[in-house]
């Protein structure tokens, strides 16, 4: 199975988060689950070349904060076409805050992060709770060091397979969803190297790539 990460460089780049590490961390882990991987750089032409791709894993930043050009009509529709295909996505992190000027992707993704709504406490070791067990996977309850979004916006039902806690609320942290002939999930986890440290982090990372591909039937 193939897939390609679309990494945070030019206007998907910001000062917070090493797109360029992290992609390379989640490349490790989705080769030692038997997928071909492919990093590309420039997000938007990623969405161009999608034929014959099984997963698109989008680990990159908010384009409104930097500068650059918007997306070409056919990185929009690439992506729309995808999805209508049935490509299955990973969006990890700051993926809430990404591709907005693509209409499918935050109502594909299911959340969207509000600027001067949305927010996390000071990174740190946090506790991952696992909910769910479709994903086909033994998988446990975690520590990782990490970020813990809160109050983002929901788009749509998912699944949630797990969460976090901030100031005594329990927020969602990864989950799945079908979107149309479309599986897509969402890891909230991976601001830095340092998550993918994480055992837990790494079996949960894979299982959701494993269930957005189709490898895994649940």
């Amino acid at each position: 199975m193939r897939a390609v990460i679309a990494t945070g460089e030019g206007r998907y780049a910001d000062q917070w988060h090493p797109f360029a590490a992290t992609s390379l961390r989640v490349k490790s882990v989705l080769e030692d689950a038997g997928l071909t991987v492919v990093v590309d750089e420039d997000l938007d032409g990623a969405m161009t070349r999608l034929d014959g791709v099984d997963l698109l894993v989008v680990n990159a930043g908010d384009p409104w904060r930097g500068e650059g050009d918007p997306p070409a009509a056919e990185s929009i529709t690439g992506f729309a076409d995808g999805l209508r295909r049935g490509i299955g996505v990973l969006g990890l992190h700051s993926a809430a805050a990404t591709m907005r000027d693509y209409p499918e992707w935050s109502e594909a993704f299911g959340a969207i992060w509000l600027p001067g709504l949305s927010g996390h406490p000071p990174i740190g070791v946090t506790r991952i709770a696992l909910t769910a067990s479709h994903l086909g996977a033994d998988l446990d309850d975690f520590d990782v060091f990490d970020e813990r979004y809160s109050g983002l916006q929901r788009v749509g039902s998912a699944e949630v397979v797990a969460t976090h806690e901030v100031d005594g609320t329990i927020h969602p942290t990864a989950w799945t969803r079908v979107v149309g002939q479309a599986r897509v999930a969402g890891d909230l986890l991976g601001h830095d190297e340092r998550s993918y440290d994480s055992a837990g982090h790494r079996a949960l990372l894979t299982s959701l790539a494993r269930w957005a591909s189709g490898a895994t039937s649940h």
